[in-house]
């Protein structure tokens, strides 16, 4: 039993166990535990380096076919990552008085999409991700620079980065302080750190507990809610500046694969699912119609401050000690 990342406190009970429902990578069962000191809600115990390679298979990220099922999806992306293009864009013009145009750091970049569309609007960017094929992709499909490796070994210059972004990042580590205190140092004076996280105090973690999408055992380490991860942050040198709960690419569609699990894309793709072009477009166009139909009540819990995820912009504090 490890202790608390947020207080250190070693007191624990359990919520619930819970297996890899959407991409049914082991049927094991895994611990959801909740921190007796400030109750932030953890996996328990962590699986080890090498099992954590089984849960993560090589299309993890996403990255569309060729086919017409395929160009729908990247432009649906498109669509919904707006959200994210907008918010970062704002941070920068707020931090810079719009005189900066970057360069951004995206960690965990996948295959490049949202580096590509920050690009065509005049924003230079990097991505890092730990998978060697999303780095390719990144520059093949979209001539975005992108390193494989982790953080704490990638060359990366100080104070080199006006903004470091990390949608749906943290959540994936074993230990997110060290995280967050190595991209401290890369952010120049004024720089900007842009995180999102599922919010485990959403209306969604609370009505569907481990059925929620959010949840993703055994991927998931951490389920923070928003004063979770405002503590974090403050302890790293950060200071919160604006928060957001509604994502148009995350909630909707989180709220969709937590009902209907099995026609989520990325999860049928990652499951290798048989499926001829017909088929694959129907499912697309089933899972599209139970997105619409989530529209109304994300945007209700997101008005109310209990949105599925939470993306906050917070400074660097040059004076932090990390």
């Amino acid at each position: 039993m490890s202790t608390c990342v947020l207080c250190g406190s070693d007191l624990f009970s359990l919520l619930f166990q819970a297996s890899d429902r959407l991409y049914r990578t082991t049927r094991e069962e895994f611990s959801v535990v909740r921190c007796g000191g400030c109750g932030l809600m953890r996996l328990d115990p962590q699986p080890t380096a090498a099992q954590r390679r089984r849960y993560y298979p090589d299309t993890y990220w996403f990255a569309p076919g060729e086919d017409t099922a395929g160009r729908l999806e990247e432009a649906y992306r498109r669509l919904v990552l707006r959200d994210h293009v907008r918010f970062v864009e704002g941070a920068l013009r707020r931090a810079f008085q719009g005189g900066c145009r970057g360069p951004l750091l995206d960690i965990g970049c996948g295959g490049g999409l949202f580096l590509g569309m920050m690009r065509e609007r005049g924003f230079r960017g990097i991505g890092l991700d730990v998978s060697q094929e999303a780095a390719r992709s990144a520059w093949q499909q979209h001539r975005t620079p992108a390193l494989c490796g982790t953080l704490d070994r990638a060359p990366l210059a100080p104070r080199a980065f006006a903004c470091v972004t990390m949608f749906h990042v943290l959540e994936h580590l074993s230990d997110p302080r060290q995280f967050l205190i190595a991209a401290h140092p890369l952010l120049m004076a004024e720089g900007r750190l842009v995180v999102q996280v599922p919010n485990a105090a959403s209306w969604q973690a609370r009505l569907l507990g481990p059925l929620w999408n959010g949840v993703d055992v055994p991927r998931h380490f951490f389920d923070f809610r928003g004063c979770d991860l405002e503590k974090l942050l403050t302890s790293c040198g950060f200071e919160v500046v604006r928060r957001k709960y509604f994502s148009l690419r995350d909630n909707p569609a989180g709220l969709a694969s937590s009902l209907a699990p099995r026609l989520d894309p990325m999860a049928r793709r990652v499951r290798s699912l048989k499926e001829n072009p017909a088929t694959r477009l129907c499912y697309d166009l089933a899972y599209l119609a139970l997105v619409a139909a989530a529209q109304p009540f994300t945007l209700a819990e997101a008005a109310c401050g209990a949105g599925s995820t939470i993306m906050i912009e917070a400074r660097k504090i040059e004076a932090a000690q990390a």
